[in-house]
């Protein structure tokens, strides 16, 4: 087990789907006999590497709030910045890494029989951007953080833009353009702390005190990328028409993974590095998340596509992150986290279902269903359970990350706690409307009649995201704790470099964040 322990594991787990990616390139011809094993080199790649993400969970301190599992290697100098490649994880970034490979398998489940065209291809796009998401949550140098960051855009462009629907060409350029543009601006930023330090070590920044005219200016070019990753309102437009557009897996990997790497940049960088301009702009991000979640959960209640609803309650509840993270106490920052969490499991679900639909149905129209319980009780059933844990209900994993968000929220702005409370009442009425007009009602529609329920590969991919689902919402405190003390060390060191006063904040611990050394993983 030592000897397991001293490999370099984070990277191991990072370029696993490659070897996969590799494989897939060798096998010889076309046809679907190749087709049907690509699928299995895939989908035997992405569980490989989850075993590898479930190995490093269970060796992972959750009571040290430093780094773990880091491994460090001077890579080269330019004009006097001392670039590395390093890599690590915390308590903000281990579950996000973990979540990136659950993920990944039961998206090779859900289009095993619906992608029928350039299927390698399609398989090939998937394992890469699997690659580029765990190399981002693992990064601790910023070049990488930056390249692995905006390196997810190029897989998913192409999910969208080539096995998307009649829409997607549209929908690929609007993702990548509003993505690119933001990233211009915060290269620019990484390039100046990086120079100003002379190193490109993410951890010589996490207590550097950067002058506060620069940090005005660093804050919005990373805000510029961040906002438009998450997304907040107004740069959020692009997002109902990705997922519109793109198939299924497409959706389930950009609500579930892609939209936390903007609310993880904000913690990572703009609160942990920048804390005197986040201080500063605090009201900014108050308005904004509150427009998020009452605008767009407005917007999703004249929705009549299933997509662009769950999409825009995307929006929302990422609104709940950004309040959370910018109310600068452990309750907002647990919080934040927490509702990461749970939308990574519940909006891939409810994506999934939406994907059950449509490939019975072929339409994504609400108006064209009715009565689905009757003939698919058991989809019924699951999509029960997803719809009552989106909108927050008490036992399911969406209570505690949106009840922690706004009891932060409470402690230092009590209208943004107000106007969270309106969200949830709002997100519960989107919800629930969805629901009746799928599910109850008359079976009067032939088609609808027709429509079998799930098949084991559905019950494969449903039954982990509902066993998690339940798991959350009853036990937060095997995920909450695993958080709490790197989350405690970030507010305790904005506490310290920002002029921020809070009775939610642990002001005697001290703000470590050192390097795990060799119990649990030795430095390589």
């Amino acid at each position: 087990m030592e000897q397991l322990l001293q490999l370099p594991l984070l990277t191991i787990l990072n370029f696993l789907p490659l070897v996969g990616v590799a494989m897939l390139m060798m096998l010889p011809g076309h046809g679907a006999g190749t087709d049907n094993t690509a699928k299995h080199v895939a989908f035997w790649t992405s569980i490989a590497t989850f075993i590898v993400s479930m190995f490093i969970l269970l060796h992972f301190d959750g009571s040290f709030a430093g780094l773990q599992f880091v491994e460090q290697k001077d890579w080269m100098q330019l004009g006097g910045v001392r670039v590395l490649y390093k890599k690590g994880i915390d308590g903000l970034s281990v579950w996000f890494v973990v979540a990136s490979a659950f993920l990944m398998p039961l998206c090779f489940l859900a289009a095993w029989d619906s992608v029928k065209e350039r299927v390698r291809e399609f398989l090939i796009a998937l394992l890469v951007l699997e690659t580029m998401m765990i190399g981002m949550f693992t990064a601790l140098d910023f070049i990488l953080f930056y390249v692995f960051f905006e390196g997810v855009l190029l897989p998913m462009f192409l999910i969208v833009g080539v096995w998307g629907g009649s829409g997607r060409v549209h929908a690929a350029y609007k993702f990548f353009i509003y993505t690119l543009l933001g990233s211009v601006l915060m290269l620019v930023a990484v390039m100046a702390m990086c120079i100003h330090m002379h190193t490109t070590d993410m951890t010589a920044m996490f207590n550097a005190h950067f002058p506060k005219e620069w940090q005005t200016w660093l804050w919005f070019a990373f805000f510029a990328s961040f906002a438009v990753k998450t997304p907040m309102w107004p740069v959020h437009t692009w997002l109902p028409y990705a997922h519109v557009e793109a198939p299924t897996t497409g959706s389930v990997i950009l609500a579930g993974i892609l939209l936390k790497m903007g609310g993880y940049g904000f913690i990572r960088v703009s609160m942990q590095m920048l804390p005197a301009a986040s201080h500063e702009f605090t009201n900014l991000m108050f308005i904004l998340s509150g427009m998020a979640i009452v605008y767009t959960s407005l917007v999703a209640l004249v929705q009549g596509d299933l997509k662009k609803l769950i999409a825009y309650s995307s929006v929302a509840h990422m609104g709940y992150v950004t309040m959370g993270a910018f109310t600068g106490t452990v309750q907002g920052m647990e919080g934040s986290v927490m509702v990461m969490l749970s939308h990574t499991i519940v909006s891939s679900a409810l994506f999934l279902c939406v994907g059950v639909l449509y490939d019975r149905l072929h339409t994504r129209e609400i108006a064209r269903y009715g009565g689905v319980v009757n003939n698919m009780p058991h989809f019924a059933l699951f999509a029960m359970l997803f719809t009552m844990a989106s909108i927050g209900f008490p036992a399911t994993s969406g209570f505690v990350g949106e009840l922690l968000a706004m009891q932060g929220a409470f402690l230092v702005n009590t209208w943004m706690a107000a106007v969270a409370g309106l969200g949830v009442i709002l997100g519960a009425a989107y919800m629930l409307w969805l629901y009746r007009r799928v599910f109850f009602g008359p079976l009067v529609k032939p088609d609808v009649a027709e429509m079998k329920d799930l098949t084991w590969k559905e019950y494969a991919v449903f039954i982990p995201l509902a066993v998690l689902t339940l798991w959350m919402g009853i036990q937060p405190g095997a995920f909450k704790d695993i958080t709490a003390p790197a989350l405690r060390a970030i507010v305790v060191s904005y506490q310290q470099r920002a002029p921020v006063t809070s009775q939610a904040l642990p002001v005697e611990e001290p703000a470590p964040l050192p390097t795990k050394k060799p119990a649990k993983q030795g430095e390589h």
